[in-house]
């Protein structure tokens, strides 16, 4: 037998449940590390390497956004929330805390095993997202984003990217100017499985945006086209590295 396709952590105080996407996640092939809160979820990310994490959002023992929010703020792995919380705005607070994807219970299992494998491919996809190569460093505002180092800085100062923001912000500075809709912004991201009315990609853009800007009035980066989807607005200048 080869060696695993990844290892995934499943966060889930249901037992049942818990076995249940255990025993499909590993036979196709994925390593499986189980909790049933959220502090033994901690211990297992120090313990050893992560690829992916599943997550309850209702644990008996523990929150479980507020999970989501940890694990955002110290690794740039995926996270896809699996729970019976259904509603609009609980799911976009979800991907607004950094979840990856979100899923409802109950769940058809065949499905949680097709988006878990798209989540862990498009986390891989960044080293082949097809940027040009002609420019190493993009210059906007107050900020630089460097593409070899695949780091953010605003005035001087680091920012954290994840790894779908880093894409995101990639995507349109390699198109400053044109005006992109949220199905082409969808399709380069790698962002498959989505339905039609689904406003993640709004979400993703108002968490890029606080990173980008000041807080408060209007963008001026990234601004919105209505009924289309987005444009980048600011003066963007690049230049190519030497090796």
């Amino acid at each position: 037998m080869g060696a695993p396709l990844a290892k995934i952590l499943v966060v889930e105080d249901d037992d049942s449940v818990r076995a249940v996407l255990r025993h499909a996640f590993e036979r196709e092939g994925y390593q499986v590390a189980e909790a049933d809160n959220a502090p033994d979820a901690l211990s297992a990310l120090d313990a050893g390497k992560i690829d992916l994490v599943t997550i309850d959002l209702l644990l008996k023992q523990g929150n479980g956004l507020q999970l989501v929010r940890e694990i955002r703020a110290r690794l740039d792995i995926p996270v896809v929330v699996i729970t019976g919380v259904e509603s609009a705005d609980d799911r976009l607070t979800g991907l607004e805390c950094g979840a990856d994807d979100y899923i409802v219970k109950p769940f058809n299992l065949r499905e949680v095993v097709l988006r878990i494998r798209n989540v862990l491919w498009r986390a891989r996809a960044p080293r082949f997202v097809a940027l040009s190569e002609s420019s190493s460093r993009y210059a906007f505002g107050d900020c630089v984003l460097d593409m070899k180092k695949r780091e953010l800085a605003r005035d001087g100062s680091s920012v954290a990217l994840t790894d779908l923001e880093f894409r995101l912000l990639a995507f349109m500075l390699e198109n400053p100017a044109r005006v992109l809709s949220r199905e082409e912004i969808s399709h380069a991201l790698n962002l498959h499985n989505r339905a039609p009315q689904d406003r993640s990609i709004d979400t993703h853009i108002a968490r890029l945006r606080r990173k980008l800007e000041p807080l408060g009035g209007e963008p001026t980066l990234i601004k919105s086209v209505r009924g289309v989807g987005y444009v980048f607005a600011g003066d963007v200048s690049s230049s190519r590295l030497s090796s």
